[in-house]
């Protein structure tokens, strides 16, 4: 692995976080909300998920009563 002196090291790092394109504030807060949008769909599909295998299993073994 070659060796680069430190000084050059940041100064190649200033250059490339340059480069780098943020996103918006707008773009940042929609990204968020289909995440938390997301989150809350997928929980509650399992959640029903859930009850909908723990139904059939008492029924399957014997304990719905």
């Amino acid at each position: 692995m070659a060796k680069v002196h430190p000084v050059l090291f940041l100064r190649q790092v200033r250059q490339e976080v340059g480069k780098v394109v943020w996103p918006t504030r707008k773009e940042t807060m929609m990204s968020t909300l289909m995440v938390v949008m997301f989150t809350v769909c997928a929980t509650l599909f399992f959640f029903v998920v859930d009850q909908i295998i723990a139904y059939v299993m008492k029924l399957i073994l014997g304990l719905g009563g």
